[in-house]
């Protein structure tokens, strides 16, 4: 079952590198902290768990938002899109979803004689895959190969997708029955797992609140930016130089969760590359343009936690991906930046 705002043409990119501005650092750490403020609005109390989203979105990558039901994920998901001012497509994942549910199809025009192609929910700026572990491998294989490729191929013809696409998938890691936990070479693709857990009795009250205060269920946010804004918020990333002892950090790290007694596999240099990258655009969402060991720190556990393997015998005993990725924060050695 897919949900769909607005359809993109296969073949057609609704940004050029022209229509992108030139976005300084300065002004994408207004902007970003403008669309957390907007995101406020709708998803209350998650304000550093909405920075990791928004840093992984401006990083140029797919979020993967793991947590059990009713906490908000598909709110944020479309709080975001409403604000970066991306086209939005939801699909829900089901058993029986195929993959041209996704990607779309050629249909035969009996007028013309000819086959048209009708794109799926793939074309869009932000998708939110909603449960993304209940449907088959093969369905998850074209979503996660659009999310590489930035395109999809149908019939032996090839469409590129809109260019910004970012995917939010969301699953829920309590309920094991008829589900397909995605293989760790697919964890992999998506550049940062985050969790918003359960809000305080404060909170949950405020949310309680805003809704009578609303007097309707739906929540719509104006947007901050839009594809094109994006875009140059990006650029304005790219541009930030990370000092030498800080990439040396994401190194080390990554390579300790390699030789860990407690870790069957470890994360590939892809999970040390994502360290990088993330903790630079949250550098910046942060008001700085520059990096630190603690934005490392910060994002290590949403960007490591699920490249991390442990070893199967270790199941039981209560050892989770997140307590090494913990462990190893306490015990590698955080260098001193001049910055810093």
């Amino acid at each position: 079952m897919t949900e769909q705002n607005q359809t993109g043409t296969p073949g057609e990119t609704p940004v050029t590198e022209t229509s992108v501005s030139t976005t300084t650092i300065p002004e994408t750490t207004q902007r970003a902290q403008q669309i957390l403020d907007s995101v406020d609005r709708a998803v209350v109390g998650k304000r550093h768990a909405l920075e990791l989203v928004l840093a992984t979105v401006l990083a140029g990558g797919h979020v993967l938002l793991e947590d059990n039901p009713g906490l908000g994920k598909t709110l944020a998901a479309r709080s975001l899109a409403q604000t970066l001012g991306l086209d939005f497509a939801r699909a829900q994942f089901t058993p029986d979803l195929l993959p041209a549910d996704l990607t779309g199809s050629f249909i035969f025009d009996q007028r013309d004689a000819t086959f048209d192609f009708r794109s799926g929910p793939l074309f869009t700026g932000l998708l939110l895959a909603d449960e993304i572990n209940r449907t088959p491998p093969k369905t998850q294989a074209a979503l996660l190969e659009a999310m590489q490729e930035r395109q999809v191929t149908v019939e032996g013809r090839t469409f590129r997708l809109p260019h910004p696409f970012h995917v939010i998938a969301t699953a829920n890691p309590v309920e094991y029955e008829g589900t397909y936990p995605l293989p760790e070479a697919q964890l992999d693709r998506f550049l940062s797992r985050v969790s918003f857990g359960y809000p305080t009795e404060a909170e949950e009250v405020d949310v309680l609140q805003r809704r009578m205060q609303r007097q309707q269920e739906d929540i719509t946010l104006k947007p901050v930016t839009d594809a094109a804004g994006l875009l140059g918020m990006q650029a304005a990333i790219e541009q930030l130089q990370v000092e030498n002892t800080v990439v040396d950090y994401c190194v080390r790290l990554a390579a300790a969760t390699r030789e860990h007694a407690q870790v069957l596999i470890g994360a590939s240099p892809r999970g040390s590359l994502a360290l990088l990258l993330v903790s630079r655009a949250l550098a910046v969402v942060r008001g700085r343009d520059f990096v630190t060991p603690e934005d490392v720190k910060t994002v290590a556990l949403a960007v490591l936690s699920h490249r991390v393997t442990i070893k199967p015998e270790l199941w039981m005993s209560g050892v989770t991906a997140s307590s090494v990725v913990r462990g190893l924060l306490d015990n590698v050695p955080t260098p001193a930046t001049a910055k810093a």
